[in-house]
């Protein structure tokens, strides 16, 4: 679980990462090392999303379930806690309350 409180050195996109309608938004963060990570808030709901790279989705507060791939029950997520999606995936979520996240892209 890396639950870092701040990140030292790195950039911020100025346009916000929108979906579902504003439901669910991010920042996107840029690291002194070349990688990325997003950050953001999901408001209840459900949604669905697609994965590129392999993804680490650390939650810090909030409380959702997470169908990941290939799966047949939902794992209760409760900030603070961490989860893993696979790349080329895609993984649904049923958000139950205000949900803060850390997406961090794993190579």
């Amino acid at each position: 679980m890396s639950q870092e409180l701040e990140f030292q050195n790195v950039s911020v996109a100025r346009e916000a990462n929108v979906y579902f309608d504003g439901k669910v938004t991010s920042r996107t963060l840029g690291l002194p090392d070349g990688s990325q990570k997003t950050l953001g808030v999901m408001l209840p709901g459900e949604y669905e999303f697609g994965t590129q790279a392999a993804e680490e989705m650390d939650i810090s507060s909030g409380e959702l379930d997470v169908l990941l791939p290939d799966a047949e029950d939902w794992l209760k997520v409760q900030g603070p806690q961490v989860f893993h999606v696979p790349a080329n995936a895609s993984f649904k979520l049923k958000v139950h309350s205000i949900t803060n996240y850390c997406c961090t892209y794993l190579s």
